[in-house]
């Protein structure tokens, strides 16, 4: 996967792939023309631009994921991670921490997430 960013509009896009498929590649031109004002041969653009990048895929005009919404987010998640905090996730939540006060709740859910993660 060469390039897992996502512009606003290309993710508005992604979101009607994910929340609709498997759809014809006509479907979906129909309803980036509804939701988004785009001409059949922009939704065509996209969508070509989105497979090259590994994440859709068109087979015989049916359009699919590779890979869930939830992995995308998380592969990107991880990749920002990489680039800013050289893989570490403790200095992340460091730096989240310190601009922004986690609630008894939040700080409980993240316990619970650390003592699933150790098994």
């Amino acid at each position: 996967m060469s390039e897992l960013k996502l512009g606003v509009v290309e993710a508005r896009f992604a979101d009607i792939i994910w929340q609709n498929e498997p759809l014809s590649s006509n479907q979906l031109a129909k309803l980036a023309e509804q939701e988004l004002s785009w001409k059949k041969s922009t939704a065509y653009t996209i969508l070509k631009r989105l497979c090259d990048r590994g994440i859709f895929q068109n087979r015989s005009g049916t359009v699919s994921s590779l890979i869930s919404r939830e992995e995308f987010h998380a592969l990107q998640s991880e990749n920002f991670v990489n680039e800013t905090f050289h893989g570490s996730l403790p200095a992340f939540v460091a730096a989240f921490g310190t601009r922004k006060k986690l609630s008894s709740a939040e700080l409980d859910q993240l316990q619970r997430l650390i003592e699933q993660m150790r098994g």
